[in-house]
């Protein structure tokens, strides 16, 4: 084989966003950070930003991506956007589908619906959104799954009772994404055919094996010819390696607190990072940790993540980027942009 047909794929970035609110900003700053995030993010190159689903969260006001797609579509001229993810378990696959149908219409080939299979709060939230015990203890997600699919599609049987119900032209549907952080989102991404996004900030060790199966495994599908996978990652990124690692410090100590139980307190800001004095099981959850993070200088984070990307035999990143001081995490993207020739 030669050289230039060996040679990998160039490697796309896009945003996971998680819409904390950090510094004590209120909802509407921090929402308003995002705006300004995904409009750079699309004048930069970024291939596609994502909004979290997280619920009776304090500090987390993404608790509707389908709502912040919307948004950040209409504020946007190129990139992509969607959800990281849409937690099935909580809606009516209908309904999904016609949310998402719409949005594609409103914004052809723009969107993305990536579906998570967890419901991304506590059950007795989880019980105030579903409305229904049963609900909250029976797993019917493959049924849920295999009805989005064919609301997309409008191929139910004939018998089915939901044959006769017209959810999407056939032209608006978006690009489908399983999430996942395990291998069972990885089971339904190759076995129907859909893209697949791998949380490696979640579960590291799983990443780089579940993304290679996923890719071994595919089938192709009416949604997807090939198999499409994206490593989703924390990555900071500053002009010095000190700068960087200071800049990590936030995120670390809050996966530390999260790693011992702690999960009340606010998100800490750099200032606080940088004073804090970790506590020996602080300090044993940073160094499990370590596989969650890339931190450096542009040139060191590239050649980290161009080596994960052909590990795990992707050509896409997807960015969770925690870092508190919004110039200093605007400043992480456009360094990371520039090093990978995104515009």
């Amino acid at each position: 084989m030669s050289k230039a047909m060996s040679k990998q794929p160039p490697i796309q970035l896009s945003i996971l966003d998680l819409a904390t609110i950090y510094n004590n900003d209120t909802a509407s700053q921090t929402l308003q950070h995002s705006t300004n995030i995904v409009q750079l993010a699309d004048r930069l190159g970024y291939t596609r930003y994502w909004f979290a689903e997280h619920h009776n969260t304090r500090f987390q006001v993404s608790s509707s991506p389908d709502l912040l797609a919307t948004h950040a579509a209409a504020h946007t001229q190129r990139i992509r956007v969607g959800s990281g993810g849409i937690m099935l378990p909580n809606h009516s696959p209908l309904k999904v589908v016609e949310n998402f149908s719409l949005l594609e219409s409103l914004h052809p080939g723009r969107i993305d619906l990536g579906i998570g299979r967890a419901p991304g709060t506590d059950g007795i939230t989880a019980l105030a959104l579903r409305r229904s015990r049963e609900a909250v203890t029976t797993y019917d997600f493959p049924e849920q799954f295999a009805e989005l699919l064919a609301f997309f599609t409008n191929d139910f049987p004939d018998e089915h009772p939901f044959s006769k119900i017209s959810a999407t032209a056939e032209e608006s549907i978006p690009n489908l994404f399983m999430l996942g952080s395990s291998d069972g989102g990885m089971q339904f991404a190759a076995e129907y055919g859909l893209g697949f996004a791998f949380a490696a900030h979640i579960n590291p060790r799983l990443a780089i094996p579940m993304l290679q199966t996923y890719r071994e495994r595919f089938k192709p599908s009416p949604f997807l010819s090939e198999p499409k996978g994206i490593l989703a990652l924390i990555v900071v990124c500053a002009e010095t390696e000190e700068r960087a690692h200071q800049l990590a410090l936030p995120a670390q100590l809050q996966w530390a607190r999260w790693g011992t139980g702690n999960y009340k307190l606010p998100p800490p800001s750099l200032e606080e990072a940088i004073s804090h004095s970790f506590s020996p099981a602080e300090e044993s959850v940073t160094k499990e940790n370590e596989g969650r993070f890339v931190i450096g200088t542009p040139s060191q984070v590239k050649k980290q993540l161009e080596s994960l990307a052909e590990q795990a035999m992707v050509d896409e990143i997807m960015i969770l980027n925690m870092i508190p001081d919004i110039q200093a995490r605007e400043q992480s993207f456009y360094l990371l942009a520039e090093a990978f020739q995104l515009a």
